[in-house]
């Protein structure tokens, strides 16, 4: 078996998709806070 050495694998793929993520889940937020005002405004 192999031995692990820390710091010596690629993560390029696990990073573009954490950064992905990040990215949708902040247009998620975005769009939620968006209807909720809109609702907001239409019901006042």
């Amino acid at each position: 078996m192999a031995k692990h050495k820390h710091g010596e694998m690629d993560i390029t793929e696990q990073e573009k998709t954490f950064e992905g993520f990040v990215k949708w889940s902040m247009w998620v937020a975005v769009v939620s806070v968006g209807l909720i005002i809109f609702a907001g405004l239409v019901n006042g």
